[in-house]
């Protein structure tokens, strides 16, 4: 394609748009609001995955060494536990410590002040996947030192957790998937009505040797045009309902364990995301409508 074909094909793509002003209008207004919604459910999703690996990494699995142990020979466990599989870190508490945080706890009330020797030295272990908690488990209870029943680990919270974040990953996936759908169907019959209005011209333009190519790229455009135009709009208006929605959640006292992943951290990402969905949903429906047309 030489630069005077592209620019024509850009001007005849314009053109088309402009021409249908109203129905234009619709099909980029609507194909805002897919993107935004599509845009909406995956921000919850980045959000929610934030918080169920900051949750995830609080749910820590306890290592508790066997009675007689003493401190050299249960810091000494330290290098075999690391070289468990799926530990990411351990973190050594001796009886003493384990015994002031529990004091502290109940210090107002002198039935639960018991001696350091009711506390055994212990390991709290981090974890790099909580999906393998169960066969860490084992895996750490085989270690001398440790022993079988030795380990505390939530492996119901961790499969609720698993759980959750599959549900709602497979969720997003799935109306993300409609909404694209959608919003190429009704692009594609915006541009329909712009093929309807010329399929004279376009019979004609067949007959007298016009290619299949040439007729087709200015509606191609056409779609390109209003998909970025689309992305461009709904990019700036989710970015100030993202902001809208952040602040409100800062302020309010009743939600502060929410955390708001900063649209600063992302916005590179969400813009690529809706341009290349706005243009996929631009030219697929403009390639969509055009087809029917050509087979003269």
């Amino acid at each position: 394609m030489n630069k005077h074909n592209f620019f024509y094909f850009i001007k005849e793509g314009a053109v088309n748009m402009f021409s249908h002003g109203f129905m234009s209008f619709a099909s980029v207004g609507i194909t805002v609001a897919c993107l935004l919604i599509m845009g909406t459910f995956t921000l919850v999703a980045v959000n929610a995955n934030a918080m169920l690996a900051e949750l995830e990494s609080q749910n820590q699995v306890l290592a508790f060494v066997e009675k007689g142990m003493s401190e050299a020979e249960a810091r000494a466990l330290e290098k075999d536990i690391l070289a468990v599989d799926n530990v990411a870190s351990a973190t050594f508490i001796s009886n003493e410590e384990a015994a002031e945080v529990f004091r502290g706890r109940y210090e107002d009330d002198e039935l639960f002040q018991l001696p350091d020797d009711n506390f055994r030295h212990r390991y709290a272990i981090d974890l790099v996947d909580i999906g393998y908690m169960s066969q860490t488990k084992a895996a750490l209870e085989a270690l001398p030192g440790i022993g079988r029943g030795n380990v505390n680990a939530y492996e119901d919270e961790a499969a609720g957790f698993i759980t959750i974040r599959n549900v709602a990953g497979i969720v997003c996936v799935v109306l993300i998937a409609v909404l694209f759908v959608v919003s190429v169907f009704i692009m594609a019959n915006t541009i329909k009505l712009t093929t309807f209005d010329r399929r004279d011209e376009i019979a004609i333009m067949k007959m007298v040797g016009a290619t299949n190519g040439f007729i087709r790229w200015p509606f191609v455009y056409e779609g390109f045009l209003m998909g970025v135009f689309s992305a461009v709009i709904g990019f700036f208006l989710q970015w100030g309902l993202y902001e809208a929605v952040s602040r409100s959640v800062a302020s309010n006292d009743t939600i502060n364990l929410i955390t708001v992943v900063p649209f600063e951290s992302m916005w590179n990402y969400v813009a690529i995301i809706f341009a290349a969905a706005g243009m996929l949903i631009g030219v697929g429906g403009s390639l969509s409508a055009i087809r029917k047309f050509l087979q003269v």
